[in-house]
């Protein structure tokens, strides 16, 4: 049976995250939302990983779920359903190879508590693990991996949010050029890459490298209301094994849920400070120079993937998995109530809607739109329609700014159509 699983967030311990990512509520709010397998984040953070260890224990398929005791009661009905946790962390290596200085994020997991032990036991001696839930490593991408196999055989590294300018295997400001000058000969052991908001499947099939790469999806989540807001999707057993197979061989993996990538805070150039948002051409046509400050722009995750692509846009892949671009079901309620999203009256929607028709995922993919529109908000379905069919318009995000994006009004700089379904 097919599942969805998000498998990077982060815990209360990493910078600017919410006191409410605990383990309590993230396993809550994973079945709100139709999560079925959620990375516990940040296991190399020793007071984290203490309440990891206290408060989940392993269902001897090496995942691992929330002991009773620690478990709520305010769940609804239609969203009650099991919650795994997979041992996961990303850290920050920060280095100098190539004559330059590289800042690459990369995602572990590990099979067991004893491999983490181990694990966290070695990085202890190179970087100070209680500064941060993500902590920073002077350590080289490659040797991280080498530990991490070192460590266990099933452990994996996964290169986090791939094209983001600045913390990122392909950056522009701070990347390389291919996986092999980042990992060498140890790029074999490279199975997949996380897309990240700003870009989405289809940019990366721009890419004969990363052809034999599973393309992965997470939230990235530092608040529990974010969880989801991209996500993987799964057909194989629930255990860490055939998760960890689904990703090294693409047999069970059955797609992803993506942000709209121009709704990413990277899509575009541009300088956040400045009010200067640019397309790729519109920044070579300013010869890469902000045209306010003068200063070198902040190169996007489109004109990245632009640079390094060997084929057109629109290419599709043999044998590509399908991909569901989506808009959290909150943003579309502050739309449609026109409201804001931090609003007590979206809250209240938001909760009313998974009493009566289930999860988020269940709602914004599954549920026929006859039965949204027997629920009494106005334009909701049409909202959720013109979502699923990829008719929305958005001002593409850049230098660390947010896209935006909307559902019915026309915006200036450009209108999406036709991405939700590509098969």
């Amino acid at each position: 049976m097919s599942f969805f699983a998000d498998l990077h967030i982060h815990s209360k311990f990493s910078r600017a995250t919410s006191r409410e990512m605990t383990l309590e509520s993230l396993w809550k709010w994973a079945q709100l939302k139709g999560i079925s397998v959620l990375g516990t984040g940040d296991f190399t953070h020793p007071v984290w990983f203490k309440e990891i260890k206290e408060k989940l224990y392993n269902n001897a398929n090496n995942l691992f779920e929330l002991k009773d005791n620690y478990k709520t009661k305010d769940i609804f009905t239609s969203c009650i359903s099991d919650v795994h946790f997979i041992l996961s962390a990303e850290i920050s290596c920060i280095y100098s190879k190539g004559g330059k200085i590289r800042k690459v994020h990369n995602i572990v997991f590990m099979p067991d508590i004893q491999s983490v032990e181990k694990f966290n036991n070695i990085l202890s001696r190179i970087g100070n693990l209680s500064s941060d839930g993500r902590p920073i490593i002077g350590l080289d991408s490659k040797e991280l991996l080498k530990i991490a196999l070192d460590v266990s055989d099933r452990a994996m590294l996964i290169p986090a949010h791939a094209w983001t300018p600045h913390f990122s295997v392909f950056g522009a400001g701070s990347g390389f050029d291919s996986l092999e000058d980042c990992f060498e000969e140890l790029s074999p052991y490279i199975y997949a890459i996380e897309t990240g908001l700003s870009s989405d499947p289809k940019m990366n099939w721009r890419i004969s490298e990363l052809d034999r790469l599973t393309l992965i999806s997470n939230s990235d989540a530092h608040s529990p209301l974010k969880l989801g807001r991209e996500a993987n999707i799964f057909n194989k057993e629930k255990t860490y094994d055939a998760i960890f197979e689904a990703i090294k061989s693409k047999k069970g993996f059955e797609g992803t849920v993506e942000f709209f990538p121009e709704e990413g805070k990277y899509h575009y150039d541009g300088h956040r400070n400045c009010g200067i948002n640019m397309s790729p051409k519109e920044t070579i046509n300013h010869n890469y120079i902000c045209p306010v400050c003068n200063k070198k722009l902040t190169i996007g995750v489109m004109h990245r993937v632009e640079k390094l692509a060997d084929r057109e846009d629109g290419y599709i892949i043999k044998n590509a998995v399908p991909f569901y671009s989506i808009i959290p079901l909150m943003e579309i309620l502050a739309e449609v109530l026109k409201t804001g999203i931090n609003s007590k009256k979206v809250l209240q929607n938001y909760y009313m809607l998974l009493e009566k028709l289930g999860n988020e995922f269940n709602i914004l993919l599954n549920i026929p739109l006859d039965e949204i529109g027997k629920v009494k908000i106005p334009k909701l379905k049409e909202a959720i329609e013109r979502v699923r069919s990829g008719n929305i318009h958005i001002i593409p995000g850049y230098d660390g700014e947010f896209g935006k994006i909307s559902i019915f009004e026309q915006i200036k700089r450009q209108e999406t159509k036709g991405q939700t379904r590509l098969f």
